[in-house]
């Protein structure tokens, strides 16, 4: 029987230590699409690579074979794989996702030309809000006008909870290709999105409410991870990693509550999908995988970015605006929201995020400023929140030692 293919566009570490490593475990033949030369040019040497799971309980190297790799400049070849192949997943960023969608819609029309009975289905493993949509209207743009984007494209939504770290300069060194992960291997993805059935993949966690489990991964997965380096960086900002956070006894059941507050609002939100004992459970796993020393994530790269992770759509309002909106309480998430207007946090190189720099020097404005213009509070509708942070924001910078405010504010 011949061989399934994947057309992975991103060769970067979601794309190859966990889109591309599951279908490649499961029989398929995997091509990367690529801006990186050397990658692509190791990838077409080499034909597999490594995957080095790292975790407290144990650390083994996954091979991942039938790989090759095709440079982004290539369009003509890129086309032509598209057209063959039987399924592609697009794990790019979304400021990239505008250079790659012209060349993703001029293999969709060649193929379309040729094929077109035979639909394709493509997985969308960028973390982004109405990610089908966005994607959609995007690539008629580069389309004709009659194409029948809706019934020809399966644009799969995912939730994308593998947690990846930055690699140090020496390991890429060492090998170009190898990529650390976890061994969490569970991709929840759009179960109505697919034109295709569903492919028979190891990992894959087909979904029929997907907005509820994409919620799910900012209220509390993402959540989680911003409470932890806010709050850890406060605590101690000699930390470095985040397992050195969680297992602080007191940010570990700080962390805890802000989880358990919003979890709620989520239960709230769509009590036909999660109960209170499997949302307990999650959050229990989530804290022991936050604890993996071998993994070593970094409190720089889980809070870095503050104008994205503070932002109106993103893991810390989100969760409080549903909750105002459903009269659920929002203390703990509103201060996790606050200890991430103090994050400071610096790479190994001592430099700050590039944007975190011009986030430092808006904050200079005052809290009300970032609740409104960041944040995307109302001043009319959320003045009493407004307050509230203010407020808040007055006690941290009171307190000496950030344990004791804890301690004593929460």
């Amino acid at each position: 029987m011949e061989q399934k293919m994947l057309v992975q566009f991103g060769a970067g570490k979601i794309g190859r230590s966990f889109i591309a490593q599951l279908f490649a475990l499961s029989g398929y033949r995997v091509t990367f699409v690529d801006i990186d030369e050397k990658i692509i040019n190791e990838l077409n040497k080499r034909h597999n690579y490594s995957v080095i799971i790292r975790s407290n309980e144990e650390n083994r190297v996954l091979n991942i074979p039938n790989v090759s790799g095709i440079y982004f400049q290539d369009t003509d070849t890129i086309s032509e794989t598209i057209v063959e192949s039987d399924i592609a997943s697009v794990s790019v960023g979304k400021k990239a996702l505008s250079e790659v969608l012209p060349v993703l819609a001029k293999g969709i029309e060649k193929r379309y030309k040729q094929y077109p009975q035979a639909p394709l289905d493509i997985i969308l493993a960028e973390n982004m809000h109405n990610a089908a949509e966005y994607v959609a209207g995007e690539l008629q743009n580069y389309l004709p006008s009659d194409f029948p984007v809706s019934t020809y494209l399966g644009l799969i939504e995912t939730s994308i909870g593998k947690m990846v770290p930055i690699m140090r300069q020496e390991d890429v060194d060492a090998d170009a290709l190898q990529v650390f992960a976890e061994p969490y291997n569970t991709l929840i993805l759009d179960k109505q999105a697919f034109k295709n059935p569903i492919p028979d993949v190891e990992g894959l966690a087909p979904k029929d409410n997907m907005k509820a489990w994409v919620d799910r991964k900012i209220f509390i997965h993402n959540l989680g991870h911003a409470a932890a380096a806010y709050a850890g960086y406060l605590y101690n900002p000699a930390f470095t990693y985040v397992y050195e956070v969680m297992e602080t006894p007191l940010l570990e059941e700080y962390v805890r509550k802000t989880m358990k507050q919003s979890a709620e609002t989520l239960q709230a939100k769509y009590p036909g999908e999660f109960n209170w004992n499997d949302l307990k459970e999650h959050i229990e796993d989530l804290i022991q995988r936050f604890k993996n020393r071998a993994l070593g994530d970094t409190i720089y790269r889980v809070g870095r970015d503050l104008f994205r992770k503070l932002g109106p759509d993103d893991r810390l309002v989100q969760p409080i605006k549903e909750g105002i909106k459903l009269d659920n309480p929002v203390d703990y998430l509103l201060a996790a929201l606050l200890f991430g207007f103090y994050f400071r946090k610096t790479d190994e190189h001592g430099e700050l995020f590039p944007q975190d720099e011009e986030f430092i020097q808006y904050f200079q404005q005052g809290v009300t400023a970032v609740m409104e213009k960041v944040c995307g509070f109302d001043p009319e509708k959320d003045s009493r929140l407004i307050i509230e942070a203010q407020t808040l924001a007055q006690k941290i910078e009171s307190y000496r030692v950030f344990s004791d405010f804890l301690r004593k504010e929460l």
